[in-house]
């Protein structure tokens, strides 16, 4: 339960064109505001001010996002090429990512699949929310799947809990937190999707814990070490193991293994030049990062 410093920053991978580091909980990834101390932007320009590139406004082009209560691996594309790159991985649904959480109650299931479709939520006081669709107020729901595997049921601060591994095949804002809400067992610690209640719990529990991230150069492959043990968060005591991670994550990594060798398979031998159109939303993409 160590706090965020500039120097407490986590390196999972590095090679000539990415970095992949296990951000801290309860820190942004960037920042215009003044106020906001630390980043992971400013400790990745303390650790490396040599890889900053200067035409870009936060120095790294972050691949994807996590929300500011979400730990885990997040990677960093070094050039514009290699972001390029890391988008069509996202575009293209070949990146596979898994999370870790600790959720309110006793999943009914050992494992499920959600299909709920989420929009914003434009009711007032509640339009920094997602919801998930026929939510009054909700606008523009669009589908979304969340695949869940139950691992282990116990006890947080004398409540129950379940320990849970969740896939999201789609990538909606604050999906995994909008669907856990959505079925009735909410992320511990998730202040917002709680409507402000579940404040005792020291940070939200959910930890980007798996990320592949197959490109035409390199395979990026990380895990991010679990935080939710009780060796390292007393107040968590498993009483009853439903399935084992290794288990379950051996499912989801041969599910994208699989789906990258359809994907060689199916391609053609001769590459297609990228239509002017598809470059525009590739360079939209980047500049919403580099440019804000």
């Amino acid at each position: 339960m160590e706090s965020g410093s500039i120097e407490n920053l986590r390196l999972l991978y590095h090679s000539p064109d990415f970095l992949v580091v296990d951000k801290h909980w309860d820190i942004r990834i960037d920042s215009k505001m003044w106020y906001e101390k630390l980043t992971v932007q400013k400790q990745l320009k303390h650790r490396f001010p040599e890889l900053a590139d200067p035409d870009t406004y936060y120095g790294f082009r972050f691949c994807h996002q996590l929300d500011f209560s979400t730990s885990g691996a997040l990677c960093v594309a070094l050039n514009k090429e290699a972001a390029g790159r890391a988008y069509k991985g996202f575009k293209e649904r070949t990146v596979t990512k898994a999370y870790l959480a600790l959720v309110r109650g006793i999943v009914a299931e050992n494992r499920m699949t959600i299909t709920l479709a989420i929009g914003k939520n434009t009711q007032d006081g509640l339009t920094h929310m997602m919801c998930v669709e026929g939510t009054e107020g909700c606008e523009n729901p669009k589908p979304c799947q969340t695949d869940i595997f139950a691992l282990e049921c116990g006890l947080y601060k004398g409540d129950p809990v379940t320990k849970v591994l969740l896939q999201p095949l789609t990538g909606r804002t604050h999906q995994l937190r909008v669907h856990c809400s959505a079925l009735g067992y909410p992320i511990v610690g998730d202040f917002t999707y709680s409507f402000k209640t579940d404040t005792d719990p020291y940070r939200m529990m959910l930890h980007a814990y798996y990320l592949r991230i197959p490109t035409d150069r390199e395979l990026i492959e990380v895990t991010a070490p679990d935080p939710f043990q009780p060796e390292l968060d007393p107040s968590w005591v498993p009483t009853n193991t439903i399935c084992c991670l290794n288990d379950a994550m051996t499912e989801i990594i041969n599910k994208g293994v699989k789906a990258d060798k359809k994907e060689e398979v199916q391609k053609p031998p001769e590459r297609k030049k990228e239509t002017e159109q598809e470059r525009a939303v590739c360079e939209q993409w980047l500049s919403e990062w580099a440019g804000e």
